[in-house]
Parts: C-alpha cells; sequence; structure tokens
C-alpha cells in the first residue's frame, strides 16, 4: 500500500504595505490596498507549500522608508518576537526599509526568530537556498560599501591634519576660533609662533 505524503508545515504569513505620502490613502482602493492584494495572490499560489495568511493587517501609511520607526512596522517585529509569524511578505523590498544599514538589522532580527522574508515583484524568498545566497551577496555589498565609505572619510581626515587644517574636536591649546572674515589677522595660515606674537601685541 502507497504510503501518503504528509501535508506540508503550516507557515504563518504577514504581509506588511507601506505608502510614503498620504496622497490618495482615502481613497477606496488606495496603494496599500493594491501592495496586499497583490501579496494575498503570492501567499494563495504558495498554498501547496502550507502558506497562510494570518488576519492582522500591518499597514503604514504616510511614513518615509528611512526610518524603522513606524507603528506598524514595530507591531510585525513586535509579532516575530513572540514568534507567532514564519514569513514576513512585501510588495517590493523598499516597502519594509529603503536603508541598507537597517533593512540588515531586520534580516538579522528574522534570522533569529528563523522567520523568512519574500518581496513578491522582485523574486527575492528567502525561504530557499538561492534566496539566501541572494541575500548574503546583498548584504557583504552593504558592508563592503560602508567599509568603503568608513575609508574615505579617514583618509580625507588624515590628508587635512597633514596640510594643518583643523578637523574639528577641542580647541588645541593656545589657540581660539576666530570668524574667517576678521580682518585682525591676514587671510593666510599662521605658525603658531606667529599667532602668539600677535596676540600678545592685542593683550591689553
Amino acid at each position: 500500500m502507497k504510503k501518503l505524503a504528509s501535508p506540508p508545515k503550516a507557515q504563518r504569513c504577514a504581509i506588511y504595505t507601506r505608502k510614503s505620502t498620504e496622497h490618495n490613502l482615502d481613497l477606496a482602493f488606495n496603494s496599500l490596498d493594491a501592495q496586499r492584494e497583490a501579496c494575498e495572490a503570492y501567499i494563495k499560489s504558495q498554498s501547496h507549500e502550507g502558506w497562510k495568511l494570518i488576519p492582522t493587517h500591518f499597514d503604514d501609511g504616510g511614513l518615509s522608508g528611512a526610518s524603522l520607526d513606524r507603528p506598524a512596522l514595530q507591531n510585525l517585529l513586535d509579532q516575530v518576537r513572540a514568534k507567532r509569524i514564519d514569513i514576513v511578505v512585501v510588495y517590493k523590498v523598499d516597502r519594509l526599509t529603503r536603508s541598507l544599514a537597517d533593512f540588515a538589522k531586520l534580516v538579522e532580527l528574522f534570522d533569529e526568530h528563523e522567520v523568512s522574508f519574500v518581496s513578491v515583484t522582485q523574486s527575492f524568498n528567502t525561504t530557499s537556498s538561492m534566496g539566501r545566497l541572494t541575500l548574503n551577496v546583498l548584504l557583504s555589498f552593504a558592508q563592503f560599501e560602508r567599509e568603503v565609505i568608513g575609508e574615505r572619510v579617514r583618509d580625507k581626515i588624515a590628508a587635512s591634519k597633514r596640510r594643518g587644517i583643523w578637523v574639528g574636536g577641542s580647541i588645541p591649546l593656545g589657540y581660539r576660533s576666530i570668524n574667517k572674515s576678521s580682518r585682525s589677522f591676514p587671510k593666510r595660515r599662521r605658525s603658531f609662533e606667529e599667532y602668539s606674537r600677535c596676540m600678545s601685541r592685542s593683550a591689553p
């Protein structure tokens, strides 16, 4: 007698939607509804894998993706931490966040709680090995970009110091901050000795 295959494990799916502006949010069918409809259709197409949509809505209207400080997103993350979600589904990655650094933090949180991430329109799906590989490549480039920016900043500061340019911080002993438009001193850079002599002459 042929053994029947066991049904797939149920995967609880949550849909997150976001719109940057409040324009047209009062319409009967707005951008948030369109995003949710596309995500619902995708989840339905994966029903054979055990995907089930949870009824809770996570919608942020009129909020920027540059920050994670969004009510619906924070509610979603609370549900993730409580292990009530298995898969987070979005229409596009930038609906979740526009910051690579924040995206890396979110993926780290998802991994910690064994939650997968799916972008419907970008074939981005961490439930598969290829999707996880794509994610790792993306995050590697993000890390590379951050390191390159840091090196550029350090190189610029070092070059400024070699030229004797003050790059901020506490004013060195024996100096004071003056307005560039001041006529008390020539515009050329002064040595410490010249500055000290000038200060002694101007003292009462």
